[in-house]
């Protein structure tokens, strides 16, 4: 099987490890793994900040970049899910080249514990970390892409891993986008309720499948030097 690898922008930047991890499970089940550098980003932070224009072009660019109908595989379900959801309002006329070129995406791109689990059945990688962690729903992958059982099913096969489910899993660690930036004071607080609830389930780690929650919620642990870590469920299973 051969597979295009989307890596988005805040691991291309921040966390780039977790894209070269992505690239080693892959070829761990045998899956030749295709990366186009021309890649940029799928458009999300302009569209969500009302740049619609602006995000148009993107979009195209971003469908042109991936031209081959084949699978495309990705380390984040807010990025995929914001393609799966968001373009077909960029491209209103159902008679569009884009359209037609998104229609071929939107059956191809998956986040990457969806392709392991759903499409390839495959949930355990051989990976071991011996670890307490708790794991966070991020409000894209679960809201907007669909993904719960997934990440779990893979993270209680990882060999000396302990899964301790903490409370109010699935609400908002305050990053949203820009949300963090114009609401500073929420954002913050939000932060520190997620923290919190991890510390209290007596975790060692919050884990995610997104990048940006894991820089919003270790930018809190950090600021206050807090005994707990982040890291993104691609580093977990990749340790083999």
């Amino acid at each position: 099987m051969v597979v295009d690898l989307f890596i988005p922008c805040f691991i291309d930047q921040l966390y780039p490890e977790t894209g070269f991890n992505t690239i080693k499970i892959l070829e761990k089940l045998d899956i030749k793994v295709e990366y186009n550098p021309n890649q940029t980003c799928c458009g999300q932070p302009s569209y969500n900040s009302g740049y619609w224009d602006k995000t148009r072009n993107l979009a195209k660019k971003f469908l042109n970049d991936f031209p081959n109908d084949r699978l495309v595989i990705s380390p984040s379900a807010s990025c995929t899910g914001f393609v799966k959801n968001y373009y077909p309002t960029l491209f209103k006329d159902k008679e569009s080249e884009e359209l037609i070129k998104y229609e071929v995406l939107n059956r191809n791109i998956l986040e990457l514990t969806d392709f392991l689990v759903n499409h390839l059945k495959v949930t355990d990688l051989g990976a071991t970390f011996p670890h307490k962690v708790t794991y966070h729903d991020a409000c894209s992958a679960l809201r907007e892409y669909g993904i719960k059982s997934e990440p779990r099913e893979l993270l209680a096969k990882v060999k000396g891993l302990e899964l301790i489910e903490m409370k109010e899993s699935d609400v908002c660690c305050g990053f949203g986008g820009t949300f963090s930036v114009k609401h500073e004071p929420i954002s913050s607080a939000m932060a520190q309720q997620k923290v919190e609830n991890a510390l209290a389930s007596g975790a060692e780690y919050i884990v995610s499948t997104e990048a940006s929650c894991i820089m919003n919620i270790q930018g809190y642990i950090s600021k206050n030097k807090l005994p707990i870590k982040t890291i993104h469920i691609a580093d977990i299973l990749a340790s083999f």
